[in-house]
């Protein structure tokens, strides 16, 4: 993997509460997996409110600075496509493309002060989807923030269905946001991928979020072993 084919992005712990529907029970009690964090300050929040959080993405093989310099150089690149495209977006809370910079570097500040103690916890664990680098049901909840489904044209069919496979050995429970992909729509992998794990005894469920931003993501993919 080179650095300059990330786009890093982060979430804060808010906007995961709300993409996924975490309540604060699960924040508390749960074993939580987030793949595909990325610079997100998801697990610096939780972890600092006494969760058990651990990351897994690709781009944890990097160095802090590192890390840090790739999201200068791609952060006013990434504010002026969210401008262009104010018409794919749901604006009543962000109000502007760049009130949404900066809500976004204020969390990856956030994940860039953690990330060196949280690599040495194992916090931030380097590993991608659909290989993940830990023991079957080592996680109550497992989430994919941003990943599977939007990148339907990047990412192949054969791909999402073994990546969410992969969460679901991991973890007794699976949430992925957003099911809609990044030219707009329903993923067109998602019947697919949902015919295919409950083939395979797995509960597949679409659930409302309080989650408004990209238009028409309002629901979760949320997966659970029978």
């Amino acid at each position: 993997m080179h650095l300059t084919d990330v786009i890093p992005w982060g979430r804060s712990l808010a906007e995961y509460q709300a993409m996924f529907s975490l309540s604060q029970e699960d924040l508390n009690k749960k074993r939580i997996l987030g793949c595909g964090d990325g610079p997100a300050s998801f697990n610096a929040e939780a972890t600092a409110q006494g969760g058990r959080v651990i990351s897994a993405d690709p781009i944890y093989a990097f160095s802090r600075q590192q890390i840090e310099s790739r999201i200068l150089e791609s952060y006013s690149t990434i504010v002026a496509q969210l401008a262009s495209h104010q018409a794919d977006y749901i604006w009543d809370l962000m109000q502007s493309a760049e009130n949404v910079g900066r809500q976004r570097m204020q969390a990856m500040n956030r994940f860039l002060a953690d990330y060196d103690i949280g690599k040495h916890q194992e916090r931030y664990v380097e590993a991608a989807l659909p290989t993940l680098p830990f023991e079957s049901k080592s996680f109550d909840l497992a989430l994919c923030s941003h990943f599977l489904f939007l990148y339907s044209s990047q990412v192949a069919l054969k791909a999402h269905l073994e990546g969410a496979r992969e969460m679901c050995r991991v973890a007794a429970e699976v949430r992925i946001y957003p099911l809609v992909a990044m030219e707009g729509g329903l993923s067109p992998h998602l019947p697919a991928v949902m015919d295919a794990l409950q083939a395979e005894g797995i509960q597949t469920n679409l659930a409302p979020v309080s989650y408004r931003f990209q238009k028409g993501a309002t629901q979760m993919l949320v997966l659970r072993r029978q």
